[in-house]
């Protein structure tokens, strides 16, 4: 028994991008996906892979610290050893601005909420954050140390105050990006797309997720002409995310119609070619013409023809 999670109104000739529009913000809605920037499975696991590596990054300039502020302990840099906690100064400022770049680019693949100030702040600030903790303490001991040479505690203080600055400026996001304003960029891009103007506010961020539902959109609404329908349908059918979760942890195929043998058992959802990729059904079927056969769709040449005759 196959069971509908969503029914969706298509009416004839309708265009998906006619469905986006600004979402209102508010933290605590339940947002429709239609009106909603939302990262693909491909960006969540890019921007993954870019905070374990940031994450790293930030363990090792830590690290860093650690040895420096061991050794300022253990009177290393007394009457010499200089061009070694300079090294450690610089060694914890690469570390550190490394750090924080794979980590803004992670936030460029799968950004936070404005809304959500706390997280907002803290996810995109967080490269500032940790170089301040990186450095701060060791550069504290520096000044402090009364047995360490005049002369090189004015050099290391100074030149870690200088690196200090730098990296936690490099580390700080002058103009984070939100799922607001991907949001407004992807409608923007949607209507560019729709009226044919110059893609300006096409970023590679929203622009691979719109380009590809609107070639899946096409797709099925070639498939799914007939005389009932000549401009097509944005209605597709897939498994539903097990357990009642809000999306799949595996990416699922979307089907052109909810009586296909591959969904014969299964719960299913439908909705549009957006909402099925939002819940990982991002992979459109490869068994069109057989689909059409079972789902009683005339195939586009065919339903072109019933709609000139019927003219």
């Amino acid at each position: 028994m196959i069971m509908i999670g969503r029914s969706v109104t298509s009416d004839a000739g309708t265009w998906i991008w006619g469905n986006l529009s600004m979402s209102d913000n508010r933290p605590n809605d339940d947002v429709d996906v239609t009106k909603e920037w939302r990262a693909t499975q491909g960006q969540k696991s890019a921007a993954t892979r870019l905070r374990i590596f940031a994450a790293v990054s930030w363990v090792i300039a830590i690290g860093a610290e650690i040895a420096g502020v061991v050794l300022l302990y253990r009177h290393k840099f007394d009457h010499g050893n200089l061009p070694l906690l300079i090294g450690i100064l610089v060694g914890i400022a690469i570390f550190a601005i490394v750090g924080s770049l794979l980590w803004k680019a992670a936030n460029k693949h799968d950004p936070a909420r404005e809304s959500d100030s706390a997280k907002f702040f803290f996810q995109n600030q967080l490269g500032a954050i940790i170089t301040v903790i990186a450095f701060l303490p060791l550069i504290v001991l520096i000044f402090m140390d009364k047995d360490m040479d005049p002369k090189n505690k004015k050099i290391a203080g100074g030149l870690g105050v200088v690196l200090a600055v730098i990296a936690t400026l490099i580390g700080v996001s002058w103009n984070p990006p939100s799922v607001e304003q991907y949001t407004q960029d992807m409608n923007q891009c949607a209507d560019q797309i729709k009226t044919g103007q110059p893609t300006t506010a096409c970023s590679p961020e929203v622009a691979e997720q719109a380009k590809d539902i609107a070639r899946d959109s096409k797709t099925v609404a070639d498939a799914t002409k007939d005389a009932a329908h000549p401009a097509g349908q944005d209605v597709v059918y897939w498994i539903a995310p097990e357990n009642g979760a809000k999306k799949s942890s595996t990416p699922h195929v979307f089907h052109i119609c909810g009586g296909v043998s591959p969904l014969r058992g299964k719960t299913v959802n439908s909705g549009s070619v957006t909402e099925a990729y939002a819940e990982n059904a991002t992979r459109i079927t490869k068994q069109i013409p057989m689909e059409q056969k079972q789902c009683g769709f005339a195939g586009a040449k065919e339903a072109e023809s019933v709609g000139s005759t019927a003219g």
